[in-house]
């Protein structure tokens, strides 16, 4: 009984993190059709004022930001996991000192 909820909940944690991955990617594709709309349309109306750069790096900060999110953080521990990982540690830690 035990067995089937461990499963349940690592299998919601798993489409939970595909989840943001999607949204990650989706990120990533509206940026990539987006700016080329944004800098023909700079280009067209007003060719003598650049202004696509700020909206260029104000997508790609905020992807930036969005990949962190979903996969830099973890990678450096301090992802939604850092918690429980913590708790684990600890309890590995209380194990060998008794």
């Amino acid at each position: 009984m035990e067995h089937n909820y461990i499963e349940e909940q690592e299998y919601i944690k798993a489409k939970k993190k595909v989840k943001e991955i999607k949204g990650f990617y989706m990120h990533l594709v509206v940026m990539v059709f987006a700016l080329p709309i944004i800098i023909t349309a700079n280009l067209l109306f007003v060719p003598h004022f650049y202004f696509f750069w700020l909206a260029a790096f104000g997508m790609l900060f905020s992807v930036a930001i969005h990949w962190l999110q979903v996969f830099g953080f973890s990678k450096l521990g301090l992802g939604n996991d850092w918690e429980e990982n913590k708790i684990k540690q600890i309890m590995k830690e209380n194990g060998k000192n008794r």
